[in-house]
């Protein structure tokens, strides 16, 4: 039978917040038992005292490695942080059609100055994010594919990474954890080699700049 500390080791390190938050003192410990322990009980078929789940968390909480300040290493020029807004994000099912669908949209002239447009392929899936400019376009070549999901008002920020990024552990842990404390959701995340795009709703884009450009000022 799993002991208390053991089960609240378990929930605790299932959960990247409860972790973080533990190691570095941050949580009311009494607070934080009191909300464990009605699934203690549950999981261990027997009552839980308060204080008994407050012992487990202190004891919990010194097995923790200490995690040390992160300095995420951008790459060192003014623009670090781009921003495009007003996308589009559509999602098809892979078919023998979808390869000749994406040649004929990439074959086309040269779009206007400052529109968007880039294809990112999956094993089942693939997905198109254009500027809104662009949709009927990508409509008319994908009109015989299956469309798996659309989502508009989409913006994208860029981060700019110093190139030895790729060989930093952590480094898009240290990025996105800092968004999910702020809850912001991303809509999908695009890597190359020395940047990282998030797509994000357009009500949550003024948050995440903000979030991003406190990274960014990091040197």
């Amino acid at each position: 039978m799993l002991s208390i500390t053991t089960k609240v080791e378990q929930m605790v390190m299932e959960s990247a917040f409860l972790s973080e938050g533990l190691a570095r003192g941050l949580l009311n410990l009494s607070e934080l038992a009191r909300q464990l322990q009605p699934q203690l009980e549950k999981a261990l078929w027997k009552p839980v005292s308060k204080g008994a789940v407050v012992t487990a968390l202190c004891r919990v909480a010194e097995r923790i490695p200490q995690q040390h300040s992160e300095e995420t290493v951008l790459e060192q020029r003014t623009s670090a942080l781009s921003m495009r807004s007003d996308l589009v994000v559509f999602t098809y099912r892979y078919s023998d059609q979808t390869y000749a669908c994406q040649r004929r949209l990439l074959e086309l002239p040269q779009p206007e100055r400052g529109t968007f447009i880039t294809i990112t392929h999956g094993v089942n899936e693939v997905m198109v994010i254009c500027s809104r400019t662009l949709q009927s376009t990508v409509d008319e070549m994908f009109i015989d594919e299956q469309e798996v999901a659309r989502i508009h008002r989409v913006s994208a920020v860029t981060l700019h990474l110093a190139q030895d990024t790729c060989y930093t552990p952590g480094i898009y842990h240290a990025i996105l954890r800092r968004l999910a404390w702020e809850r912001i959701n991303l809509t999908n995340i695009i890597c190359t080699f020395s940047e990282l795009t998030l797509l994000l709703e357009a009500s949550q884009t003024q948050a995440a700049y903000l979030v991003l450009s406190k990274i960014a000022a990091i040197r």
